[in-house]
């Protein structure tokens, strides 16, 4: 069994090439956003079904080290999986906010965002910035791959019930901000606790839409 250390290690860099070839490609064939929206979830669908025909669908639990083991401070006891996670996304939300604010491919990225064609009169090599962006997006995907199977169990078909969270998290959090989602998503990880102690186990996902609707309500320009 790898450590999860080593697992983020490895996969980290490994998706990083990943996702740099997709952006090339969608560079390559020149695809509008639409498309390439299409062509994620197809490439989506073909990787549910691989996984399926290697591992099948069953319910699977990725069993470390970690998994039963609990630390204390000031007398409470922590999970470690979760403590692990949560140091991760910490970390993770600083490194991306210090990158986007204190260098120069930060800059160039919000530059390219605000007016691409603009930077690119700078200067600014846009194709090599983008493709930098999708790799470490898919860098950080797949470490939160490997935080998610820590904690939760897992099957193939579990990942489209995660696009919801994943959307509204990002919605609530903010667009561009890089502690946004980390906030929002402990607000929501929080909520949709409290509801299955008190209501029931089903409830919990309306939390994260039912935050979402109000916000659009009540806040519509904050999205």
């Amino acid at each position: 069994m790898i450590n999860p250390w080593w697992a983020i290690c490895i996969l980290a860099p490994v998706f990083f090439v990943i996702g740099a070839l997709i952006h090339a490609l969608i560079r390559r064939f020149r695809m509008t956003a639409f498309n390439s929206l299409l062509l994620t979830f197809g490439l989506t669908v073909i990787i549910d079904a691989f996984i399926q025909w290697i591992w099948t669908a069953d319910f699977r639990k990725l069993e470390s080290v970690y998994s039963n083991s609990k630390f204390e401070i000031f007398g409470i006891y922590l999970p470690y999986a979760e403590s692990f996670s949560f140091a991760i996304s910490l970390i993770c939300a600083c490194s991306v906010y210090w990158v986007m604010k204190r260098t120069d491919m930060g800059k160039a990225v919000r530059a390219i965002a605000q007016d691409p064609q603009m930077a690119t009169a700078y200067g600014i090599n846009q194709k090599l910035i983008t493709m930098c962006l999708a790799g470490f997006c898919t860098a950080l995907a797949a470490v939160a791959g490997v935080c998610v199977s820590l904690i939760f169990t897992l099957n193939p078909s579990q990942l489209y019930t995660w696009i919801g969270v994943v959307f509204a998290v990002v919605m609530l959090g903010g667009l561009g901000s890089a502690f946004g989602p980390l906030l929002a998503g402990m607000l929501i990880g929080v909520s949709e606790s409290i509801t299955m102690v008190f209501i029931a186990p089903s409830w919990a996902p309306i939390v994260s839409f039912t935050l979402l609707i109000g916000l659009l309500l009540f806040r519509p320009d904050k999205i």
